[in-house]
């Protein structure tokens, strides 16, 4: 059995031990994550690897972006290594006795690793790693976008009642009559005419004269009808239309991302493969890539 290193990430840096083959701790130490610490701790391995003619085994929990720090070293230098899934670890150390002057879990993630078969952590391409974040980042979009449709949702119920029943609160046309007319005393202040015009230029996405115009009709007749609970001039209208702007722009960004996405994935066979299955889209592709991963590191079903 070669050298075994066992790092307990925390934030900004670790606490490090090294076990020869003989099981015996032979240092115990921290590592801050800095450019000097990370070249010195590299130094180590290779002194190590040159005396067993072998490299060490490196082993480490994932501590989410604490550790992230600790595999870019060792993905940078070249270093195998060992990341484990916390809940995995702690089932593994969890029949150890605990010897009162350990520093940290590395001693136990160094020990067991001596009586385990622990499989090297598979290194994904960047392109994976990239993919992922775009998808976490969407994802994240995807919630504001839900709480500000909640906060819209509840103006709009006491402002112009009716909006949401006449046109589908999801669309752009939706979106652009909130940021116009939040009240209907301010659609009643203009014409036909105006409506359809400010419909037309406002409205991102190509809106024709005569629906633009069917649609000004609709909202002109609901609005005399309307009955709101506060006043045109009230601040929460101002604030639906900040509500509406965002989400506009929050949608044009995740369409942006999808198309990111799209021109990352063009051209590698996993893309197309998906793209190949009815009724999967270049959104749902990019974004089961984003979630698996590089699929070659599964051995079988079961893994994936």
């Amino acid at each position: 059995m070669r050298h075994v290193i066992a790092l307990d990430v925390s934030k900004g840096k670790s606490t490090i031990v090294i076990y020869d083959r003989y099981k015996q701790c032979e240092f115990e130490g921290e590592l801050d994550h800095t450019r000097v610490d990370f070249e010195q701790l590299h130094q180590r391995i290779e002194e190590i690897a040159a005396l067993d003619g072998q490299a060490p085994e490196i082993v480490f929990e994932a501590t989410g972006v604490y550790s992230k720090q600790v595999e870019k070293f060792l993905r940078d230098y070249g270093h195998t290594y060992c990341r484990m899934n916390p809940l995995e670890a702690n089932l593994q150390m969890a029949s150890m006795r605990r010897n009162k002057t350990d520093m940290s879990d590395a001693h136990h993630l160094a020990k067991t690793h001596f009586k385990m078969e622990r499989e090297k952590t598979y290194v994904q391409d960047d392109y994976y790693e990239q993919m992922r974040a775009i998808t976490r980042y969407y994802d994240e979009i995807d919630e504001e976008i839900i709480l500000l449709r909640s906060r819209m949702h509840a103006i709009l119920h006491i402002s112009f009642p009716e909006l949401e029943q006449l046109i589908t609160p999801s669309s752009a046309l939706f979106l652009n009559i909130v940021q116009l007319y939040p009240h209907p005393a301010l659609l009643m202040a203009h014409s036909k005419t105006i409506i359809k015009n400010r419909l037309k230029s406002n409205t991102r996405k190509n809106l024709s004269l005569e629906r633009a115009e069917k649609k000004a009709i609709i909202l002109l007749e609901v609005a005399e009808n309307s009955y709101p609970a506060i006043e045109p001039t009230d601040i929460r209208c101002d604030q639906v239309r900040d509500y509406a702007r965002r989400i506009m722009d929050l949608m044009e960004k995740k369409a942006q991302l999808v198309k990111q996405m799209v021109a990352m994935s063009e051209g590698r066979k996993e893309y197309t493969v998906l793209r190949s299955f009815p009724g999967i889209g270049d959104t749902t592709a990019c974004r089961l890539i984003g979630e698996l991963g590089d699929i070659r590191r599964f051995k079988n079903a079961k893994q994936l």
